[in-house]
């Protein structure tokens, strides 16, 4: 850790999305409309999974999961987006923002995990189909929802941990909308180094996932079976390359190219938009989820 002229900080000042006060208006009630389709998206996915017998399988425990991880990831950056949009003065107390950034750990390593697992539940059912029932029993389900987040929570305390350690001696104002990594690490005046694990480990998975899936579907001598087989991967697939798409550009640009207000508009997208694209990928491109949803509304209209 470097040494150096430091105060103990209390406080954070947000920077926000915008400094212009015309664009204000126009960006709270975007980011409020998009809040509320996430929030009805994703609640309504996982009350449709708990209310339909026919999705009470390791899929759709799966996905149900998933859209609970979107909504809690949405209710923890998304509120305070809006109330800095109607504040003067928009500050974080230094525990909240810890705990901001301790819940976004938790969720974000979380759904990469949650991705990794769904990839590999994929794989099982095109593999073996006969005993996909046997192999991805309620057990080994549950125990892998159980790991997901216990990887969550172990990442993100270990994380948090290290950031506690920083000392921030350079501004008090993060150049952000929310307490994220990088913004952070940009007014701290310690080196640290992060581990990648939990990027690598659920990337690697979900790769070699889809390598064993390619395989198994190649082997399958008829057209309609490779369709089928195609189709149990036709949601996953687009959700997978959202989520690591929209974190890749928001990461991993190099600083020469990048800006901070490019990074705040990839931010917004990949902490936003993203969690209210699922529920609408998961629900147009599922056959089972729509036929769900058609029953449940044909019952609601003869209530």
């Amino acid at each position: 850790m470097v040494e150096g002229n430091y105060s103990t900080v209390t406080e954070f000042i947000l920077a926000g999305l915008t400094d212009k006060i015309e664009l204000q208006l126009p960006l709270f009630l975007l980011v409020l409309g998009i809040y509320v389709v996430t929030v009805v998206g994703n609640l309504g996915m996982i009350t449709l999974i708990g209310l339909s017998s026919h999705l009470h399988t390791p899929r759709y425990y799966f996905l149900s999961s998933l859209s609970f991880i979107d909504l809690c990831h949405s209710s923890v950056v998304t509120p305070k987006i809006l109330v800095n949009f109607v504040s003067e003065r928009n500050v974080i107390s230094y525990a909240a923002c810890m705990t901001q950034l301790y819940f976004f750990f938790v969720l974000v390593i979380s759904e990469c995990h949650m991705l990794a697992a769904m990839a590999y539940d994929h794989y099982i059912a095109i593999r073996n189909p006969l005993l996909y029932n046997v192999a991805m029993s309620y057990q080994v389900c549950s125990w892998l929802v159980v790991g997901v987040y216990f990887m969550g929570l172990i990442g993100a305390t270990a994380h948090t941990v290290c950031m506690r350690r920083v000392l921030f001696c350079y501004a008090d104002v993060i150049n952000h909308y929310f307490c994220d990594l990088f913004p952070l690490l940009g007014l701290s005046c310690s080196i640290l180094c992060f581990s990648a694990f939990n990027i690598l480990f659920p990337s690697l998975t979900i790769l070699s996932s889809y390598i064993f899936i390619i395989a198994s579907i190649l082997r399958i001598c008829s057209t309609e079976g490779r369709s089928e087989a195609f189709s149990t991967c036709s949601s996953h697939i687009p959700a997978v390359a959202v989520f690591f798409g929209s974190a890749a550009f928001m990461y991993l640009q190099p600083s020469s190219v990048s800006s901070m207000g490019q990074g705040k508009v990839s931010s917004v997208f990949c902490t936003t938009v993203v969690r209210m694209l699922n529920p609408l990928i998961y629900s147009l491109r599922n056959k089972d989820v729509k036929v769900a949803l058609n029953k449940f509304l044909e019952k609601r209209r003869f209530l």
